[in-house]
């Protein structure tokens, strides 16, 4: 009933979806699924297969463990959780195998650990056990969506410094290598990922006085 007194995209709903794109952004802010910003982010495709994939382990989970919670022993709660989120892993990782094999080969192993994603385990046991399940559904889009959006932006300027190219179709110009310019191969050793990672931190908190000051 609460929820339909304040409506279903109210402003406190709306904030689940907004505050993990900046405010709370699970990557720069919570500082949480580093591994697979570094990983994965060599080309813009597999991030964003990436992310599309934990979007949708992390929503479904969601919404399943807000089901659930009231019936969930306490003792074990961390057993069903895992139990949903491999159950989702394994969905997925089957699909990408049977419509995108060479994004599957490219992702590895990394889609299996997407069931050990801190991201993803944090929601289920700091949200989901605790709000009902559109709640838990947007606070997993938005969560979700913040991770994303920092793969793809760390993952588009690798591929474009690092090979002059975005899914893999050259971008810059023939022109440019004419005159002089070189692709920059360091973009794409891991090293540069968190470089790239640490310059969108600081970019939003020189932006966000308020971040800082919380911190």
């Amino acid at each position: 009933m609460s929820e339909e007194k304040e409506g279903l995209f109210s402003k406190k709903n709306r904030q689940l979806l907004v505050n993990p794109l900046d405010d709370n952004n699970p990557i720069t802010v919570q500082v949480l699924g580093i591994c697979s910003a570094l990983a994965i982010t060599v080309k813009l495709e597999p991030a964003i297969v990436m992310s599309l994939s934990v979007l949708f382990v992390l929503s479904a989970g969601n919404v399943i463990i807000s089901l659930m919670r009231n019936i969930i022993p306490s003792r074990i709660r961390i057993i069903v959780q895992l139990v949903v989120v491999a159950s989702l892993v394994i969905l997925v990782d089957q699909v990408l195998k049977a419509y995108l094999f060479d994004v599957s080969k490219q992702l590895s192993v990394f889609v299996g650990l997407i069931i050990t994603n801190c991201i993803v385990m944090g929601r289920f046991e700091a949200f989901a056990l605790g709000n009902t399940p559109w709640k838990s559904f947007l606070d997993g889009i938005g969560n979700s969506a913040g991770y994303g959006l920092v793969l793809v932006i760390v993952a588009f300027f690798r591929e474009l410094l690092g090979s002059g190219a975005l899914f893999g179709q050259q971008i810059i110009p023939d022109s440019f290598y004419e005159a002089g310019y070189m692709n920059n191969g360091m973009m794409l050793l891991p090293p540069m990922a968190l470089i790239v990672v640490g310059i969108v931190i600081w970019v939003q908190r020189a932006r966000n006085t308020n971040l800082v000051e919380t911190n």
